[in-house]
C-alpha cells in the first residue's frame, strides 16, 4: 500500500499549506491546481491511496473529478474540500463517490487525521484473508471484493467497510453512532448524516430495488440492520 496523496486545490496558499503538513506526516504528495491537471497526474500515478479534491474550481470541478475517478474504477479514498455549508452540497459530494468531506476553513490536523483513517482502512483490508458469505453475497477481504451472485460489485473504501460491518453483525440493529465509529473511526468529528448518505449509496449498488431494500433495512427511530 502506498502513502501517496493527490491534492487538488486551485488556491496556491491553501494547497501549499496542505502539502507541507501531509509531507510532515510522512505522505508523498502530488499537487494539482485544476481538475484537468489532477486527472492527468492521477493517470500517471494510479497507485494514489487518497485524493483530496477541492469542489469549487473553474472548468472540471471536484465533483466531476470524483465522478471520473470512480467511473474509471478507482477504489482509494476521496475527501472533498468545500467552502459550501448547505446540506445538499455535502450530499452531492458523497453521492458522486466521495468518502468524506471537510468544510473550509478547516484544520490541517483534522484533514490529516481523515487521510490517516482512510489509509488505515486500506491497510487493514490488505492483510485480511477472511471471506464472509451472506445469501447471494460474498465479501472477500484479501481481494477487497464484493460479489453478488458471482458478479463483482464495485465499492469505495467506505462502502466496503460498511458491508464488512453489516455482514459481521447480521441480524443485529446498529445505530448511527456505532456505524460511524466502526467505519470512520471513534475519533471522527464529522456529522452523523454521512452514515445515511453512504448507506443510500450502498443500497443503490447491492439492492435489487433500493427504494424497498431487503438487506440493508431501516430500524425506525434507531438505525440500520443487515438481513440475509
Amino acid at each position: 500500500m502506498t502513502r501517496k496523496v493527490l491534492v487538488l486545490e486551485d488556491e496556491e496558499n491553501i494547497r501549499s499549506f496542505v502539502v507541507i503538513n501531509l509531507k510532515r506526516a510522512g505522505y508523498e504528495v502530488i499537487q494539482a491546481g485544476s481538475g484537468e491537471e489532477a486527472l492527468e497526474k492521477f493517470h500517471n500515478n494510479t497507485d494514489v491511496a487518497v485524493c483530496i479534491l477541492d469542489v469549487m474550481l473553474p472548468g472540471i470541478d471536484g465533483y466531476d473529478v470524483c465522478r471520473t475517478l470512480r467511473a474509471e474504477g478507482y477504489e482509494g479514498g476521496i475527501i472533498m474540500l468545500t467552502a459550501r455549508t448547505q446540506e445538499s452540497d455535502k450530499v452531492t459530494g458523497l453521492m458522486t463517490g466521495a468518502d468524506d468531506y471537510v468544510t473550509k476553513p478547516f484544520s490541517v490536523v483534522e484533514l490529516t487525521a481523515r487521510v490517516d483513517a482512510l489509509v488505515r482502512r486500506l491497510g487493514l483490508h490488505s492483510f485480511s484473508s477472511e471471506t464472509i458469505q451472506s445469501g447471494e453475497f460474498c465479501l472477500d477481504m484479501r481481494a477487497r471484493e464484493l460479489k453478488k451472485n458471482g458478479r463483482r460489485v464495485d465499492l469505495t473504501q467506505v462502502e466496503f467497510s460498511l458491508m464488512k460491518t453489516f455482514l459481521e453483525n447480521r441480524g443485529r440493529a446498529m445505530d448511527r453512532e456505532e456505524l460511524l465509529g466502526a467505519v470512520w473511526g471513534k475519533n471522527y468529528s464529522g456529522e452523523l448524516k454521512i452514515v445515511d448518505v453512504n448507506i443510500r449509496r450502498l443500497r443503490i449498488k447491492v439492492e435489487d430495488d433500493p427504494a424497498s431494500p431487503k438487506h440493508i433495512t431501516t430500524v425506525r427511530g434507531f438505525g440500520y440492520m443487515w438481513k440475509d
